[in-house]
Order: C-alpha cells, then structure tokens, then sequence
C-alpha cells in the first residue's frame, strides 16, 4: 500500500506539513498527491471514529445477512445499489460463503433497526432472507481501540461486606 495512503487510514487528521515530513517530501507534494487520489476515486471520504457508548447519544448497530436472488445481466449490484440508498445503511459488501450481502446498519435503538429489517429491507423484491445481528459492544473500529485496558469498567467493581 502507498505509505501516503497508509498514514491517512491511521490518522486522516495529520496536516500536509506532518505527512511530508514523515514521507520525506515536500507539503506541496502531499497537496498534489492527496487532490490526485480525492479526483481518481481513491480517496471516497474521511470519517470520524465515535465510541457511541461514551457519548450521550442513543445508538445501535447491527450486521445483517442477507441472501439475495441476483437479476440475471446486473448481478448483485442492483440490490446492492438499492439498499446503499436507506439512510440506515452505513456499509453493504458483497460477501462469500453462506450468504450474499452483509449490511451494517444504524439506528437509535433495537427496536428501530429491527422495524427497518422487517418492513424495508426484507420486503425488497430480490432479499430472500435476513439475519441480523446486533453488536452489544465494540472493542475495536476502524483499527482504533475503543476500550483501553487502563480505564476501568464499573460493572466489575462489586462491593462485598
């Protein structure tokens, strides 16, 4: 991988002046590189990693498979396409294995996602099946720890009299 585009998938905050002197060249250098990517496709975006169980935010997540009847000349990219447009899906790849499509979906609760399942995404004409599987915790996101083992976790501190 170009060690550009590594330094930006670990920390997509490092200004142009940091990047070149870790690489070594100039920052214009980097501005070109970086608007060449951005212009090519390369580069689709930044994200912010959040740890939504330190935020006062209601949040949930969830994986779903799904196993999809393909239209016959377009694939899976149709339905891909489809369900990339809901506001609650975040990614959508095509996957191998026992099902065709994972999808990580947002919402503010369970039961939020759960409504979005059952009368959106399963109601798709090609989805032949879900099965969705919502995360309880995240340890680790984007190559970020979200828990280091130095913060304490209250639920194991017990009192005993």
């Amino acid at each position: 991988m170009d060690k550009l585009l590594k330094l930006l998938n670990e920390n997509a905050r490092l200004s142009c002046q940091q990047l070149a002197v870790m690489l070594n060249t100039t920052e214009e250098s980097v501005r070109e590189q970086i608007a060449a990517y951005e212009k090519e496709g390369v580069i689709r975006g930044y994200n912010t990693i959040i740890n939504w169980e330190k935020a006062d935010a209601n949040h949930a997540s969830a994986l779903i498979e799904l196993k999809v009847s393909p239209k016959r000349d377009r694939g899976f990219d149709e339905i891909a396409n489809r369900i990339m447009q809901f506001e609650e899906v975040e990614s959508v790849y095509l996957m191998s294995g026992g099902f065709d499509l994972a999808v990580r979906v947002n919402g503010q609760s369970m039961q939020e996602i759960a409504m979005f399942v059952a009368k959106r995404l399963s109601t798709l004409e090609s989805v032949l099946s879900t099965a969705t599987h919502f995360i309880l915790t995240r340890y680790k996101e984007g190559g970020v720890i979200l828990e280091s083992e130095n913060e304490q976790d209250e639920r194991r501190s017990v009192l005993c009299d």
